[in-house]
């Protein structure tokens, strides 16, 4: 946070060059500037219960079939983390940004707050490849099914306790007040980037009155922006954490609207990523259905049946009997529910298998869509990927939001029209992408026929990816 003189020198610089009269979204944005010290207290409330929801499950018996999240706080702090928290969040990241991240989030304060106070090495090397955020992700999701996270708190404090610990260590490690963890290795950083684009508010920087104001030799100071974005030349609002430390800032910042199709036709194209191109066609599109809906698949349940049968065949009986310590498989006789070698390893070979079919024919469908613009390339094909955004969000909310479903279910309220409410967001989804698809491709061809063709090898993407939720809430 910036010391009060220059916070003020800030201000006047703005002043200066004229700075047009504020609208709500400016003076909103200017209120999260003057109340960082408030911003702070209030993530430190939130750091607060969210320990206290985590640790507290971790110590305290199993609740037992007759427990209600209204009467037993393991199953209250279930429903809290995986059937509030983390669908809500995802909403929220794409109606407003990354506010949570900016605001709220216990990792983003601990890990700030670790950096303020730790030894603010150099950020190495290794640290900033662009693939981390991608492979924690999909390694996280798996690893969260293979011990049923969502289920039991013990896995649940072994999994965000630990990534919290590793958030903390790596601030002490590196970088002076800055959320260094956040930037590059979150395992859910490189999500929330991607649902950021899409929301209709952002920090807009406006590029010729910050020009004039280095013309003009003013000097306002700096701006402390944690998550190390390039504040002069911030365009997409993926990497910005809405905190509002740097509105104003040469009085060329500011909190603003947006059309929610702005960034992915008309700045995507021009920062092309593979990172995020494999996190939707691979990650969201592939890891997450496999994950959400192994349990239930009956290829899933064929696959094992016939690797069983395998074994069976040769005497190898092991795998079938011998199960594993509940933080590596799930392991509750108590609840009877156990996995065992056999389970662990068609759960792995199932969800991986889900990613990389459909990421494969998600990438080729997206690369007949590439050709039929014109001639082949690669950053029109990373474009086509972004539009894909809106679907592969509004499919990772829906499995998310299925464990609210079933935890309000187990308590006796049944929520009404949730099948409806999951078909009509699931075709607004598609029919977004579909419009955003459209709209890039006359980016690239002016030729009608050229743009169909490639909307038709889209509309196939968006039936596979479709298919993928219906066989899971449907079927």
């Amino acid at each position: 946070m910036l010391p009060r003189h220059e916070a003020d020198n800030r201000r006047t610089t703005g002043v200066f060059l004229a700075q047009p009269q504020s609208d709500v979204w400016q003076r909103i944005g200017d209120w999260l500037f003057r109340h960082q010290k408030q911003i702070g207290w209030v993530q430190w409330s939130v750091v607060g219960v969210y320990l206290m929801l985590l640790v507290l499950p971790a110590v305290l018996p199993l609740p037992d079939n007759s427990a209600h999240l209204w009467d037993d706080f393991t199953r209250f702090a279930q429903f809290v983390f995986w059937g509030v928290w983390w669908p809500f969040v995802l909403l929220a990241t794409a109606l407003v940004g990354r506010v949570w991240c900016g605001l709220l989030c216990p990792e983003g304060a601990i890990s700030e707050f670790s950096s303020r106070h730790g030894r603010g090495g150099a950020i190495p090397r290794w640290i900033k490849w662009g693939g981390w955020p991608t492979v924690a992700f999909a390694s996280t999701t798996l690893y969260g099914q293979m011990v049923s996270v969502y289920q039991y708190p013990k896995p649940a404090l072994l999994v965000l306790g630990g990534s919290t610990i590793a958030a903390a260590a790596i601030g002490y490690l590196y970088g002076k007040e800055k959320r260094v963890w956040c930037r590059y290795l979150c395992p859910v950083g490189a999500v929330f980037g991607l649902l950021a684009k899409l929301a209709p508010l952002h920090f807009r920087v406006d590029a010729d009155r910050w020009r004039r104001s280095q013309l003009a030799g003013l000097q306002p100071g700096a701006v402390n922006c944690a998550p190390l974005v390039p504040l002069k030349t911030m365009r997409s609002a993926s990497d910005c954490h809405m905190c509002g430390r740097c509105s104003g800032f040469r009085g060329a910042i500011r909190l603003a609207r947006r059309s929610p199709a702005h960034e992915i036709v008309h700045v995507a194209g021009d920062q092309p990523k593979l990172w995020e191109t494999v996190l939707i066609v691979f990650g969201l599109m592939g890891v997450a259905v496999g994950a959400f809906h192994w349990s239930s698949s009956p290829w899933f349940n064929g696959a094992k049946q016939s690797a069983a049968e395998w074994l069976v065949e040769r005497g190898v009986l092991w795998p079938l009997e011998i199960s594993a310590p509940w933080w590596v498989l799930t392991n509750y006789p108590e609840r009877s529910d156990v996995l065992t070698l056999l389970d662990g390893a068609v759960l792995i070979f199932y969800v991986l298998a889900v990613a990389f079919a459909v990421g494969i024919v998600v990438l080729l469908l997206l690369a007949l869509a590439t050709l039929g613009l014109g001639r082949w390339h690669a950053a029109r094909l990373h474009h086509l990927a972004q539009t894909l955004i809106p679907l592969a969000a509004a499919g990772v909310f829906l499995g998310l939001s299925a464990m609210s479903v079933t935890q309000l279910r187990m308590d006796g309220i049944d929520v009404p029209w949730v099948g409806e409410m999951r078909a009509a967001m699931l075709l607004l989804a598609s029919v977004w992408s579909g419009t955003l698809c459209w709209r890039v491709t006359g980016l690239y061809s002016a030729t009608t026929i050229r743009r169909l063709l490639a909307l038709l090898s889209f509309g196939l993407v968006l039936a596979i990816a479709d298919a993928g939720w219906f066989l899971f809430f449907w079927s």
